[in-house]
């Protein structure tokens, strides 16, 4: 059940209490629940609809609402299980741009948010369809609806004309807005949840009386974890399951449980769940592997009817060990450790791994959902549960898929300040998207694509799952570095060498300490030490001026943060648990705010959480790779947490309607999609104000040697450039001829073309001889499920070959576009390198607003590309551009609406 733009498919949504309605355009077959809604509502709130208490104005309106739409007449239904229970409508009447609005609600659905999500969107809808401006007639006494309007988000003004007063939207969604519409949804989310993760009864549906059996395994760690609500099995063929009571069906049960989690064979499922829905249950769990599509299918059109949330299918399980809870309702083996870590992942191997490794370093996990096919409850859901649940202080994801990355990044970007959000970047070596044309395609690999999701989003990605556990050690036991310089300690030389190499590998500085800190710490050392970073501290030292030297570099100043790297050299400094008394032994006099972390190289853990004698941790890691990696993940998100939040930049001077018609006109003429030509493609840039460089078109030799003669003027020299559809990378062809400086050479060039190329060449483009600069590339590729991404980076023939650019996901921030220009290896070059003049910054961060206010605006422009771009001290220049077009439309990412 996807939404699509064109209004005619029915989609899902929360209330405000969890529950779960279907949005839909009205039909003529509704009129009945229509008129019966109008029926049922109160004299008063007749009234307030109509004016008057009138029942043949519901009968007038049943008729006008459940009538085929008219071309600016649009109707909205909220249904919940087979009931209608809200309406909306809007209708334009002399201006296009404008419509009025009415709104109708169920008396005893009144305050649960129907008229809200009815309302948001139906302006979703008068927006695609032209209308800037909703008008609403509403008595003004009728404050539940004065209410909804104003918590709308949207700018709302109020005409009083005696008992009525005429409320006026105007639709230009903004931040306000996305942010009432992330609360509202964030509120629903979190009521749905309560059943999954804070059921009061839970029916395990397959709980069979054979050990090894999966339903059987999943009732045994419920009933080993303690589980404080009631706790039944479904089982035909048994009273009993492990003593517990089991009954036939679903049906059976005394009553309808919060929960069911269903464990059997992938046939049986979608019946099932059809019984759970009629019996009233909440949420389910569905662990059964091998469900076809339309087994799939099934299941969740069942679980959208009748308002239930789901996990999985094909998943572990789940587990919340809040002690009002102590749910287990997983077929793992061990029995995760209650803690303070929230944990998603698609794959259960990966969830097993996790919630094993938690549990032994002593983090533990605060709530669990294995995900696996992903059907409805997906990663928004659970950041938003953690960042609410008042006990998850760090979260850890696996992800195999995004359904909605554009939703995801909003709400990690949020969570991501008050938590650390870990993640596994898996998929890096997958196939990757489809041999693209143009450089910028090219360079927009799959994994480039999601680094700019983590990286946006404030995640911290790791490569492996030991990785990540190094990294969650780290944030969960220490404070963060405030940048990358790092003091390494070490009783043994050549440890301390390996463990800066390891430092420096990750990013991370091991920069010469100042002189008279290097003085300190040789005075408390033994004789032959070394303190010019690594600090060698050699076999002799002790524990207690081991300490001490810890100590001074955590609180000179000099570093953000110590690394401790210890070899056994008995009987002087006997690694163990003589480390903890040398690293905090004095702690407790003043916390430095800097992290302290130790590599103990006879250490058979990864990564161990050592307990000090004031009751915090100290992450020990077995190998200084580890250690630095760790490190440097926690540097970058101290880096993430500083910078500003940014806002999206609004380019002045564009004109998107202009952009649309010519977008909207190519593909009349080329249904199919394609590559706009040179015209086109200046036309289109216009629209942006995007700084191309001149430019004629020219079929013939006369036509080339004439726009050589305009455009060239004063300026110089001019170029040839080969067009034709084959003619993408003109390098590999030829087919760009420079420095042309009079008509013979022109028309030589032109010949030259003519016969080497054939038939390949359409006609030529001429250009002034741009100025020399560094050269650049800056484009848009539309991402099937990330959507438009921005790169930039090096550019030239040599693009592909070098591979320096970077990417963010659109629309950018200030921040992002910062970040963007910095990012690339070649940046120095454009910021005065080794005495040469900067190039103009502030002219790229203005196309690459321009070219994100144009991604964000055309879904249709699958591929952009321009390279390259000439940065020069006194402004840029696109010198080459290429656009292709598919025939798509946007999905708007906020719109509140389940999977």
């Amino acid at each position: 059940m996807t939404h699509t733009t064109s209004g005619t498919r029915e989609v899902c949504a929360l209330l405000a209490d969890g529950s779960t309605v279907r949005l839909r355009p009205a039909c003529q077959e509704d009129r009945g629940q229509v008129l019966q809604l109008y029926d049922e509502m109160s004299a008063d709130n007749l009234r307030r609809r109509f004016f008057a208490a009138s029942r043949r104005s519901g009968e007038q309106a049943a008729d006008r609402l459940c009538a085929p739409p008219g071309p600016g007449h649009r109707t909205l239904v909220a249904v919940h299980g087979d009931r209608l229970v809200g309406v909306a409508e809007y209708e334009t009447i002399d201006d296009p741009a404008s419509a009025e609005i009415a709104l109708a609600v169920a008396d005893d659905f009144h305050h649960r948010g129907v008229g809200t999500l009815l309302l948001e969107h139906l302006v979703h809808t008068a927006r695609e369809n032209g209308v800037a401006v909703l008008t609403a007639d509403v008595l003004a006494d009728n404050h539940p609806v004065h209410r909804v309007f104003a918590d709308l988000g949207l700018h709302v003004t109020r005409r009083y004309e005696g008992t009525t007063v005429r409320g006026i939207i105007r639709l230009a969604p903004d931040e306000r807005f996305l942010s009432a519409v992330d609360i509202r949804g964030r509120t629903a989310d979190i009521a749905s949840m309560q059943p999954l993760l804070r059921p009061r009864s839970i029916a395990v549906i397959g709980a069979g009386t054979r050990p090894g059996s999966v339903g059987r395994a999943i009732l045994h760690n419920l009933r080993e974890a303690h589980f404080s609500g009631l706790l039944h099995a479904v089982n035909p063929h048994a009273h009993a399951v492990l003593r517990i009571p089991a009954y036939a069906s679903v049906a059976d049960l005394p009553r309808p449980p919060d929960l069911a989690v269903i464990a059997i064979p992938a046939p049986a499922v979608p019946e099932t769940v059809v019984q759970c829905g009629r019996a009233g249950v909440r949420a389910l769990v569905v662990v059964t592997s091998g469900l076809d599509a339309s087994r799939t299918a099934e299941l969740t059109a069942a679980c959208r009817h009748w308002g239930m949330r789901l996990v999985g299918p094909n998943c572990l399980g789940i587990a919340n060990t809040e002690e009002p809870v102590r749910m287990d309702a997983t077929f793992a083996v061990r029995k995760p450790l209650p803690g303070t870590a929230g944990v998603a992942v698609q794959s259960g191997g990966i969830g097993i791994a996790l919630l094993d490794g938690l549990s032994r370093l002593g983090i533990g996990i605060s709530s669990f959902v294995s995900l696996g096919d992903k059907r409805d409850v997906s990663s928004n859901d659970l950041l938003q549960w953690w960042e609410c649940d008042g006990r998850t202080d760090l979260a850890l994801l696996h992800l195999e898929s995004f359904g909605n990355p554009r939703a995801f990044s909003r709400t990690a970007r949020r969570v991501a300040r008050r938590m650390p959000l870990l993640t596994v970047d898996a998929g890096r070596s997958g196939a990757g998207r489809r041999a693209a044309a143009s450089h910028t395609a090219a360079a927009a690999t799959p994994t480039m694509t999601r680094g700019a999701l983590f990286t946006q989003a404030g995640i911290t990605a790791t490569r492996t799952l030991g990785e990540l556990l190094d990294a969650a050690a780290l944030l969960h036991s220490q404070p963060l570095p405030a940048g990358g310089r790092v003091a390494v300690v070490s009783n043994a030389g050549g440890a301390g060498v390996l463990a800066a190499d390891a430092c420096v590998d990750a990013g991370l500085t091991v920069p010469e300490l100042p002189s008279d800190l290097v003085g300190e710490l040789l005075a408390m050392l033994p004789g032959g030490a070394g303190a010019g970073n690594p600090v060698d501290t050699t076999p002799a030292v002790s524990v207690r001026t081991m300490s001490d030297c810890v100590d001074r570099l955590a609180h000179s100043g000099a570093v953000d943060a110590v690394l401790v790297t210890l070899v056994p050299t008995a009987p002087a400094m006997a690694v163990g648990a003589d480390l903890v008394t040398a690293l905090t032994v004095r702690a407790p006099r003043a916390r430095t705010g800097r992290p302290v972390i130790a590599v103990l190289l006879d250490q058979v853990e990864r990564v161990r959480l050592l307990r000090t004698e004031d009751g915090q941790t100290v992450p020990a890691y077995g190998e200084p790779q580890s250690a630095a990696q760790a490190l440097c993940h926690a540097a970058g998100r101290a880096r993430w947490l500083a910078r500003p939040q940014g806002s999206v930049v609004e380019p002045a001077g564009v004109d998107p309607q202009r952009a649309r018609a010519l977008v909207e006109a190519f593909l009349a003429r080329a249904p199919a999609g394609g590559r706009l030509d040179a015209r086109e493609t200046e036309q289109l840039f216009a629209c942006y104000d995007i700084p191309l460089l001149r430019q004629a078109c020219a079929v013939t030799e006369q036509e080339a040697v004439d726009a050589a003669e305009r455009l060239a003027g004063t300026d110089g020299d001019v170029v040839l450039k080969a067009q034709g559809p084959e003619l993408l990378h003109k390098s590999d062809w030829g087919a760009v001829l420079l420095d042309l400086h009079d008509e013979q050479q022109v028309r030589a060039a032109h010949r030259d073309l003519t016969a080497r190329l054939g038939a390949a060449m359409t006609e030529v483009l001429v250009q002034p001889m741009a100025a020399r600069g560094t050269e650049l590339l800056a484009g848009i590729v539309q991402d099937d499920v990330f959507g438009a991404l921005v790169l930039f980076g090096l550019g030239g023939t040599t693009s592909e070959l070098l591979a320096d650019h970077a990417a963010r996901l659109a629309p950018l921030t200030d921040t992002d576009i910062r970040e963007l220009i910095t990012a690339p290896r070649c940046a120095p070059l454009l910021f005065g390198y080794r005495g040469s003049a900067p190039a103009d910054v502030g002219g790229l961060e203005d196309l690459l607003a321009r070219l994100s206010r144009m991604a964000d605006d055309l879904p249709e422009l699958v591929d952009a590309e321009c390279n390259p771009v000439i940065a020069r001290p006194d402004g840029i220049t696109v010198v080459d551009a290429g656009v292709r077009l598919l025939p798509r439309r946007a999905i708007d990412p906020y719109l509140r609406r389940l999977p």
